[in-house]
């Protein structure tokens, strides 16, 4: 992945102040139909992720990649492919920009679905 600025900026839209109350209810208001965004100070920046936290969230990622690789082996041709026709669709489209992480998340999908072929009855 490309180094980027690991400061993450909350949008300044309107909805900005919504999305970033998802993280604790769900975008829902305080019980006197106050604002959570009113009531505490939203963080301009969020802090960069701790070595820990990385390795928490690779086994977290490769605990979630096999437990789609085990449903993806009960679904139905189908449903596999869905799953296929879905990566060719946000697979950048003529006269669109190509987008790397798109492009190696669509191969990705379509790589899951064939690891799962192994696991089929």
């Amino acid at each position: 992945m490309p180094d980027q600025d690991a400061s993450v900026q909350i949008p300044e839209e309107p909805g900005g102040l919504a999305y970033s109350r998802w993280d604790n209810e769900g975008g829902a208001e305080l019980s006197g139909g106050e604002s959570a965004s009113l009531t505490k100070p939203v963080p301009s920046v969020v802090p960069p992720l701790t070595n820990t936290e990385l390795v928490q969230l690779r086994i977290r990622v490769i605990a979630l990649e096999n437990v789609v690789i085990s449903l993806l082996a009960q679904s139905s041709d189908l449903q596999l492919d869905r799953v296929r026709d879905f990566a060719a669709y946000i697979s950048p489209r003529p006269g669109f920009t190509p987008h790397p992480l798109t492009i190696h998340a669509a191969a990705e999908m379509v790589h899951l679905v064939e690891r799962a072929r192994h696991f089929r009855p």
